[in-house]
C-alpha cells in the first residue's frame, strides 16, 4: 500500500518520509467500527494521550506525517496524513472537533464521555490513571490513499 502511495505522490513522501502503521482504538472490534467511519466519511480526526505514544515508544505525529490505518485483523486499509495538530488537555476539546471525530452522535458530551471511558481503560492497561491534566494530541487527518477514498 505505502509503495502504490508513494509512487503516485512523491512530493508528499519526500515532505514526510517516515510512515506509522497502526489501528484505531484498542480492540480488533473498535478499530473496525472507527475504520468504517473513516471509510464511510464522517471521522475525519482523532485523539490520543500523549503517554501512549511514549508508552509505545513512538515519537508525536508532526503535520504532513503519514499512517497506514488497518483494519482490526491488522490489514491495511488506508493512508491517513496528518494536517492538524495540537497539544491540550480534555478541556480544551470543543465541539467542531467532536464532530469531526464522527463518533456516536458527534456531540461534545458524547466525544468526552466515550474518551473518558476509553482513556480510563487504556491508562490502565498501562498502569496509570486517567487525569483531566493529561496531554491529548489532536489530530485531524485527511484520507490520502486509496484513490477511491481519498478525500
Amino acid at each position: 500500500m505505502w509503495a502504490s502511495y508513494a509512487a503516485a505522490h512523491p512530493a508528499a513522501v519526500r515532505a514526510c518520509p517516515d510512515y506509522t502503521v497502526e489501528r484505531f482504538g484498542d480492540s480488533a472490534e473498535l478499530a473496525d467500527a472507527l475504520l468504517g467511519l473513516v471509510i464511510d466519511g464522517p471521522k475525519r480526526a482523532t485523539a490520543e494521550l500523549v503517554a501512549a505514544f511514549a508508552a509505545a515508544g513512538e515519537a508525536l505525529p508532526r503535520v504532513g506525517s503519514h499512517w497506514i490505518a488497518c483494519d482490526g485483523a491488522g490489514a491495511p486499509r488506508v493512508v491517513l496524513r496528518s494536517v492538524e495538530l495540537r497539544v491540550g488537555t480534555i478541556a480544551t476539546a470543543d465541539e467542531a472537533f467532536a464532530w469531526d471525530e464522527g463518533e456516536d452522535d458527534r456531540s461534545l458530551a458524547s466525544w468526552s464521555r466515550e474518551h473518558r471511558r476509553y482513556w480510563t481503560r487504556t491508562c490502565a492497561a498501562m498502569g496509570t490513571t486517567f487525569s483531566d491534566d493529561d496531554e491529548i494530541v489532536f489530530e485531524r487527518f485527511q484520507v490520502v490513499w486509496p484513490p477511491e477514498l481519498a478525500d
